[in-house]
């Protein structure tokens, strides 16, 4: 099954790159700061709270990210271990506060990110706002977006017990209308309801996680109607006490009903995870077959912002190792 795994052309689709830096940089940089293997790392860690979570991965990720350099030196790594892993496509995002917190201008960040990928890997950049950020400082950013050339799109991220502002919808529609692709973050913390906001006011059709929709069958049919795909992370959700185990995530059922589900790390700082550790956890610990897991492979592939005649290609590459 593991060969199995490693041979599926996969993408990773929600991916936060200030939570995906690799730990051992900071330890190698600072080893007297960060320790080999905190306890935070470890398999069996939950997070008691999404703010105590926050605190950790803004603790250890803050220190490193202090300019456009930091972000490309990350970067060569991340994207070097996803090739290692078959990963063929990237979708990742950057957190739009620390455009201000460093000073670097948003499109400096996302020509350090894109630089680093190496050319077997199509990498797509995203900015992530906090659902209060469009009343804050950073509005005037968020009102120049669309002018970002290299911006695929924006993500609506952070702590989702938060309301969302009453303008985002204006301003997620105007980024589509250039071409930008919008996502949410929705039913993680919050319930179903915050699933449905996202897909009839905001109009995404791209959730991160989307876990809780399974609360409701009208929203799980809704999304399924609307063809919206949920970027899903089951370690990321089992250590941050959404769902109690692996055996318990809905990730089976949602795909059952029709939903476009696809597997990312979320943050593998915070979690240790990897693409191919999550394949491999559905497939021990919710009984996986190998035609779901190139199911989760081909779902990635249908949303990637790639050439039609890549995406042929690689659904066949599929086809061919289920055969």
């Amino acid at each position: 099954m593991e060969a199995f795994i490693q041979s599926l052309p996969k993408t990773e689709t929600h991916l936060h790159i200030e939570g995906a830096l690799p730990y051992d940089l900071l330890h190698d940089w600072r080893p007297e700061q960060y320790p080999a293997n905190p306890p935070f790392r470890e398999r069996s860690y939950r997070y008691a709270t999404f703010p105590d979570f926050e605190s950790i991965l803004l603790d250890n990720a803050l220190p490193w990210f202090t300019n456009a350099e930091s972000y490309h030196e990350a970067c060569k790594v991340i994207f070097a271990r996803h090739l290692e892993q078959n990963v063929r496509y990237v979708e990742t995002s950057f957190h739009l506060q620390v455009t201000g917190f460093i000073n670097v201008p948003g499109p400096e960040i996302i020509d350090a990110i894109r630089s680093a990928a190496p050319a077997e890997l199509e990498v797509r950049v995203f900015t992530g706002m906090l659902r209060s950020d469009l009343t804050g400082d950073l509005r005037p950013t968020i009102d120049e977006l669309h002018t970002w050339e290299h911006l695929s799109g924006i993500d609506l991220h952070g702590f989702e017990l938060m309301k969302t502002e009453s303008g985002t919808a204006e301003v997620w529609q105007r980024l589509r209308e250039v071409g930008k692709v919008t996502k949410c973050h929705a039913g993680e913390f919050d319930g179903a309801q915050r699933v449905r906001e996202a897909i009839e006011e905001l109009g995404v059709t791209r959730i991160q996680h989307g876990v809780r929709a399974i609360e409701d069958s009208e929203v799980v049919a809704l999304a399924a109607e609307r063809a919206v795909t949920f970027d899903m992370c089951p370690i990321s959700n089992v250590g941050l006490q959404v769902v109690p185990s692996i055996a318990e995530h809905p990730i089976r059922k949602l795909m059952e009903a029709g939903i476009n589900c696809t597997v990312s790390t979320d943050d593998p700082l915070c979690f240790a995870n990897t693409i191919n550790e999550e394949y491999t956890t559905l497939a021990a610990e919710l009984n996986f077959t190998r035609a779901e897991l190139a199911q989760i492979a081909r779902n990635g592939w249908r949303v990637a912002d790639i050439s039609e005649d890549k995406r042929v290609a690689y659904l066949d590459e599929i086809a061919t190792l289920e055969a």
